[in-house]
């Protein structure tokens, strides 16, 4: 009687074609965007005597906003 009590789990159901495929060229584009924009604009509007630290530090600042807002997703 011990063998007749084993459960049997359910398969989880596959994701639908929209979340394999769709969605990860979506959130590539929308990522590639906002780093494209925020160094151009980060480069655009140099103000002289940062050289290197403000288009890094615009990149990190926009890769922690966007981790902190969309990171349960």
């Amino acid at each position: 009687q011990d063998v007749m009590d084993i459960e049997v789990k359910p398969k989880p159901p596959r994701p639908h074609w929209y979340e394999r495929h769709v969605q990860p060229c979506v959130a590539e584009l929308l990522g590639s965007a906002l780093f494209i924009f925020t160094g151009c604009l980060s480069v655009v509007e140099d103000s002289g005597g940062t050289g290197r630290l403000q288009p890094a530090l615009a990149h990190g600042l926009a890769l922690g906003v966007t981790v902190a807002v969309l990171g349960d997703i």
